[in-house]
């Protein structure tokens, strides 16, 4: 009895240090991206995709911006798409784009929002299958040795976001889940692949997000990229730029960090990169005091 006594105290204990950030985060958006490779973990998926229904239950608004690159690969291979590379980077003409498009656009999205709905909570796709776009951008290019432009086909980046649209999906109780597809803001109807940290940080910027979280594989910053022991739990701006400019952070975890600096600068109070194998990552990241991976803050408070 006194065994059980003490285990309803520990939940109990959870449950106070929660309240605190759950009221500190209530009614605030915070933007979660979700890895590609992830939608590959069923568990993985249970885990986050609860997180998500219980951050809306106690007041919080979450909106998932998603990518897919391995689904992505394996529908081009059964579809006998072969993929092009120009500088490095994958060049998607009309057959990539269809199949971008139909695998993140349409069966991601759908599938997170009925496994959403599965777990007790209300989502909606805001895509251009589903005629609710809410994402516009226009083609990039990248240079080449010579620096002149090179076109990478239908890859774009976002220049607007229907901010009213998604707002409106979080006041009516629903988590928006957008995919990183877009369309062209010209008025074409035509899609664009975009990178889905890219996209994340845009739509971060423009909803105005207390909150940026990056849900991918790996635990957070590395002092040592081979040690998991060597996360670094929280770092100022100015710590991961030297980090930056040092060598010391490397590979996938560049774009992901240059994408944090750039919402720290446009006023995101907090931005995460957690692993999303962890049971309840999200959960852990933001409503306790200790959390899993490693937070990017402007300056540490005094």
């Amino acid at each position: 009895m006194k065994n059980e006594h003490s285990k309803a105290s520990e939940k109990a204990d959870v449950l106070i240090e929660a309240m605190k950030w759950i009221r500190e985060h209530r009614g605030k958006i915070t933007v979660v991206k979700l890895g590609g490779s992830l939608m590959e973990d069923e568990n993985a998926m249970m885990h986050l995709v609860t997180d998500l229904v219980f951050m809306e239950t106690v007041g919080k608004k979450p909106v998932v911006v998603h990518g897919g690159g391995p689904a992505i690969s394996q529908a081009m291979t059964e579809a006998g798409v072969a993929p092009r590379f120009v500088q490095g980077r994958r060049y998607t003409d009309d057959a990539t784009l269809n199949v971008v498009r139909e695998v993140l656009a349409k069966r991601i999205s759908g599938n997170l929002v009925e496994e959403i709905k599965f777990y007790g909570g209300a989502a909606a796709a805001l895509s251009d299958p589903y005629d609710a776009n809410v994402l516009y951008g226009k083609k990039t290019t990248v240079k080449d040795d010579s620096g002149a432009d090179v076109d990478l086909g239908w890859v774009g980046e976002v220049t607007r976001v229907d901010v009213p649209r998604i707002l409106d999906c979080c006041e009516r109780g629903m988590i928006p889940i957008i995919p990183s597809y877009t369309l062209l803001d010209d008025g074409s109807g035509h899609g664009l692949n975009v990178n889905a940290d890219v996209a994340a940080t845009q739509v971060a910027k423009e909803l105005h997000a207390n909150k940026l979280v990056f849900v991918s594989e790996v635990n957070g910053v590395r002092t040592n990229p081979d040690d998991p022991d060597s996360m670094i739990s929280s770092l100022t701006a100015d710590e991961a730029r030297k980090m930056l400019s040092s060598g010391a952070i490397v590979g996938g975890m560049i774009p992901k960090i240059q994408s944090c600096l750039k919402m720290i600068e446009r006023g995101v109070e907090k931005v995460h990169i957690i692993n999303g194998r962890l049971r309840h990552s999200i959960l852990l990241e933001i409503f306790t005091s200790q959390g899993v991976g490693t937070e990017i803050v402007d300056k540490r408070p005094r």
